[in-house]
């Protein structure tokens, strides 16, 4: 009798907490979101999957839970808190991105630039609502709508909201459907929507190698702290467009980045432990979050309509909104606001210019933030 008392003592119905509880439910809806929704399946699935694995209850001590050290979770949780995960993520993206869009209109690169306007923004915000400095950056790299560079910058400078952080820039990357067409709409006019960029100039093979190697150059010299991102990043791309290494480039575009997002989303969803996570910090976080995400897009989206007032051939302000570096979504979310007015608009080309000029806007602001604190 006494064996099988400690034995449904240490099970998991007994070991529940409701915040357990609570946890499971919020990753239930998003595998919920993923699977019947299709919002952004590729990341909310191994989230909320994490999620509810991380919050199975559990007797302490054993080596199970993702905090406790040398649990195989613990260790796969590894490459979160050391940024390796990240960066293997960003060689995947340079890898899958073309630069060729950008190139071809350069100019579309300075919306990119303001939209990173939510990040310092929302640092603001946060410093005004008592985070600590390095917390406020951490929440602040939210605003660039980048879930990898987000997860880099809080392991190096608030580890132990990585978490919260990741879970808001994951779940705002996701919702980009539900939060971006509003502030469209309501930021521009009909008339701007229906803007039509011109046709795109065609890029020489020769610019297109050279890109990856000045902008890697100019980008980390520029903010040194940015080369654990921006390095991978750039050196994938060359692997694309060098076309000497299809090989290489191929893997790097799928089996690498397929592998280093499942792991961090199952294991970022596992680190929101209901006894870890739900706090009135990571409320705030999940506030702030929003609305750095929106300051963001709102900028992109006003820079565009500020930029007009100088240019002879007028640009979509919708383009500001694919600022953020949410790659593909913003920029898919752009051109489907354009397709509403006029069929035969079509800005996807062009909104993918910003949106990989958003990847490179965000971590640089994060290698800016990150040598401030250290410096």
């Amino acid at each position: 009798m006494d064996l099988i008392l400690q034995f449904l003592h240490n099970t998991g119905f007994y070991l529940a907490d409701y915040r357990n509880l609570i946890m499971i439910v919020v990753g239930s809806f998003f595998v919920y979101l993923a699977i019947h929704k299709n919002y952004e399946p590729l990341l909310l699935l191994p989230i909320g999957f994490g999620v509810i694995l991380g919050n199975i209850p559990f007797f302490k001590g054993f080596g199970i839970g993702i905090y406790e050290a040398n649990s195989v979770l613990h260790y796969l949780y590894f490459g979160v808190t050391s940024g390796v995960y990240p960066s293997i993520i960003f060689l995947g993206l340079g890898a899958m991105t073309d630069f060729s869009f950008l190139l071809a209109n350069p100019k579309l690169m300075l919306l990119g630039a303001a939209a990173q306007m939510g990040i310092f923004f929302t640092y603001l915000c946060a410093l005004g609502l008592g985070f600590t400095a390095p917390e406020a950056s951490s929440i602040g790299i939210i605003g660039g709508a980048d879930g990898p560079t987000s997860i880099f910058l809080t392991a190096k400078l608030a580890p132990h909201l990585i978490g919260p952080i990741a879970i808001a820039a994951y779940s705002y990357m996701a919702l980009i459907p539900i939060i971006q067409p509003p502030i469209m709409l309501l930021l521009t006019s009909r008339e701007e929507r229906l803007i039509r960029m011109p046709e795109m100039r065609e890029v020489s093979r020769k610019e297109i190698i050279i890109f990856p190697v000045v902008g890697m150059i100019l980008c980390t010299f520029l903010a040194p702290a940015s080369i654990p991102l921006l390095g991978p990043f750039f050196f994938g791309n060359i692997l694309k467009e060098s076309g000497v290494v299809d090989r290489l480039a191929n893997t790097a575009r799928t089996a690498i980045i397929d592998t280093a997002t499942i792991l961090v989303g199952l294991t970022v969803g596992a680190s929101t432990q209901g006894d870890v996570f739900l706090n009135p910090k990571s409320v705030g976080i999940f506030l702030l979050g929003a609305v750095a995400f929106s300051i963001a897009t709102a900028s992109g989206i006003l820079f565009g309509k500020f930029m007009n007032l100088f240019l002879k051939e007028k640009i979509n302000p919708l383009l500001g909104a694919a600022g953020v570096s949410a790659v593909p979504g913003s920029a898919r979310e752009v051109h489907m606001m354009g397709q509403r007015e006029d069929r035969t608009n079509f800005l996807l080309m062009h909104a993918v210019a910003c949106n990989s000029s958003g990847v490179i806007g965000s971590a640089v602001c994060a290698g800016i933030l990150w040598s401030f604190l250290i410096g």
